[in-house]
């Protein structure tokens, strides 16, 4: 047998010990991935899946005094009273006033900010960066605290500072001004976290795409309108998705003035409070997690809507 001969018989068998071999590093990579994936796996289920999954189960069931203290299957008996509840509509059309007014105003002042801030390059601009994303590092709760004492006709500046022109202090914590104090709290402690997301972005686009557009005569409104914003549409879509979830989850605010705001914020004044006052005030949790899981399908419906709708301009064809 000639050595041309032997090479030829022997390199089928070195194939297979380097696939046998190769196979065996990928069964071992595979299986340190997955030791890797493990303490994230058990929090997960742990702390998502289990809590989750028990509290559908409650809200499949009725519990009280009409069931003699037991536990009994109801099926979707909740969900219907849910989606016929008086105040847990009038909540969702709260919530709903506030997306329709806190979105735009959100994403409007983050991508105005970001715009202005991407045409500057001095370190002005890096300052001006941290002091609008500041107020997003400061926790929600302590941010509410903060604004209620601001608005506090006795103990805020209003009163002083309106006080200096002859003016009476408007009554922010009233039930007709607390929507827009609301608003204003919300948007000052969002805005510049949306604003990092679009000004990373427009830092991503190429800037001979500038230069070209200025050398065919186009102006900085034109490149910001029709290059800039066009060119970050997958980030504004995420944005709105964040904002737009966000909204629809109102609690945090809302809860904290409640104790300050004289009656201008019931229980019922978003879905989420609705739910915590159930649970936690008339022990209702079957109720109270059904209005949670109906919040949830309603978040859900609402943001693969927006999605499907901007599918386009997010790449999600």
């Amino acid at each position: 047998m000639t050595s041309t001969t032997t090479e030829r018989v022997a390199a089928p068998a070195r194939t297979r010990r380097r696939r046998a071999g190769q196979s065996l590093l990928d069964t071992k990579r595979q299986w340190w991935g997955w030791l890797f994936l493990a303490p994230f796996t058990v929090v997960f289920v742990l702390f998502l899946l289990v809590p989750l999954g028990y509290a559908f189960w409650l809200s499949l069931h009725t519990q009280g005094i009409a069931t003699g203290g037991e536990s009994v299957f109801t099926g979707v008996a909740n969900y219907v009273r849910v989606f016929t509840d008086a105040d847990f509509l009038s909540g969702m059309a709260r919530v709903g006033r506030f997306v329709l007014v806190m979105v735009p105003l959100q994403i409007g002042l983050a991508v105005a900010i970001a715009l202005v801030l991407d045409t500057l390059a001095t370190r002005l601009s890096q300052a001006s960066r941290l002091l609008v994303f500041v107020p997003y590092a400061i926790p929600a709760v302590i941010g509410a605290l903060m604004w209620g004492f601001l608005y506090s006709p006795r103990f805020g500046p209003a009163s002083d500072l309106f006080g200096v022109f002859g003016l009476d202090a408007p009554d922010f914590l009233s039930r007709d001004l607390i929507f827009g104090s609301l608003v204003n709290i919300v948007t000052w402690q969002w805005v510049g976290y949306y604003m990092i997301i679009v000004y990373a972005a427009l830092r991503a686009i190429d800037p001979s795409i500038y230069e070209a557009a200025k050398l065919d005569g186009a102006g900085n409104r034109a490149i910001a309108f029709r290059i800039k914003i066009p060119m970050i549409a997958s980030s504004m879509v995420m944005i709105v998705v964040f904002a737009l979830i966000g909204t629809l989850q109102f609690f945090t605010e809302p809860t904290v003035l409640r104790s300050v705001a004289q009656g201008a914020i019931p229980t019922t004044y978003t879905p989420n409070m609705y739910a915590y006052s159930m649970a936690f005030s008339y022990s209702q949790f079957n109720y109270a997690s059904t209005i949670a899981f109906a919040l949830g399908i309603l978040v859900f419906i609402g943001s693969y809507v927006f999605l499907y709708a901007t599918r386009k301009q997010s790449g999600l064809k």
